[in-house]
C-alpha cells in the first residue's frame, strides 16, 4: 500500500530544502506556470500549505482561507514555515479518518483524506520542478516520487472547465510512454518538460 503522507513528506522536504537557496534576486524569475513569477509561485504554495493544514481538521473553510498573500522579509523561511504546518497536520493521529473540505476543488468537498493528501502530492511535485527549472537547478524530485505521483497525475480531470487560464492547471501536453515519469507528470499538468526560462 503506497504511504502518501510518507510520499508527501519528503515532496514537501525536497521543496524545503531548494528554497533553502533562494536570494531576493530570484523572486522576479520566470516560472514554468504560465505568467508567475518565483513570487507568485510561492504566495500560492504557501496559501495552498496553509490551506491543507486547515483542510486536515475535517474542519470546512471558505475561499478567503486560500489566497495567497504578499510575502513578508524572508519568503524562505515563510515557506518553511507553511510547510512544516502542513506537515504536522498530515502527520497528526486519525488523520486519514476525517474528511477533507477544500473549496478550491469542484464542490469543495468533502474527499476522503488520503486522496487529498495525494492532491497536495501532486501539487508539491509538479512545483517543486517549477522552482527548481526557475532558479536553475537540477529538479530534486526523486525517481519513485515522480513514479507514484504518476498514476495520480493522470485521474486529474483535463477538460475546458477543468484546466487553462486561472485554473490550477494547464491542459495537458503529449509527452512518450516512455519518457521519465517526471516529465510525464509535467506534461499532463500543461508544462514543457523542456522549458528554460
Amino acid at each position: 500500500m503506497v504511504d502518501i503522507i510518507e510520499l508527501n513528506r519528503r515532496s514537501v522536504q525536497a521543496t524545503i530544502d531548494l528554497l533553502d537557496t533562494l536570494k531576493p534576486d530570484d523572486l522576479d524569475r520566470p516560472t514554468p506556470c504560465a505568467g508567475w513569477t518565483v513570487r507568485d509561485l510561492l504566495e500560492h504554495q504557501i496559501a495552498q500549505n496553509h490551506g491543507f493544514a486547515f483542510a486536515a481538521s475535517g474542519q470546512r473553510s471558505d475561499l478567503a482561507g486560500w489566497r495567497p498573500r504578499p510575502l513578508g522579509a524572508d519568503p524562505a523561511a515563510e515557506h518553511a514555515a507553511s510547510a512544516r504546518a502542513v506537515l504536522a497536520a498530515f502527520g497528526a493521529d486519525g488523520v486519514l479518518d476525517r474528511p477533507f473540505y477544500l473549496p478550491e476543488v469542484r464542490d469543495g468537498g468533502p474527499f476522503p483524506a488520503e486522496r487529498a493528501i495525494g492532491f497536495h502530492f501532486i501539487d508539491c511535485v509538479a512545483h517543486g520542478w517549477d522552482f527548481a527549472k526557475a532558479l536553475g537547478f537540477p529538479p530534486n524530485v526523486d525517481e519513485d516520487l515522480a513514479a507514484a505521483a504518476l498514476p495520480l497525475t493522470r485521474q486529474v480531470p483535463d477538460t475546458p472547465e477543468s484546466r487553462g487560464e486561472g485554473k490550477s492547471f494547464l491542459r495537458g501536453l503529449p509527452a512518450p510512454a516512455d519518457a521519465p515519469a517526471l516529465d510525464q507528470v509535467v506534461a499532463l499538468l500543461g508544462r514543457s518538460p523542456d522549458w528554460t526560462p
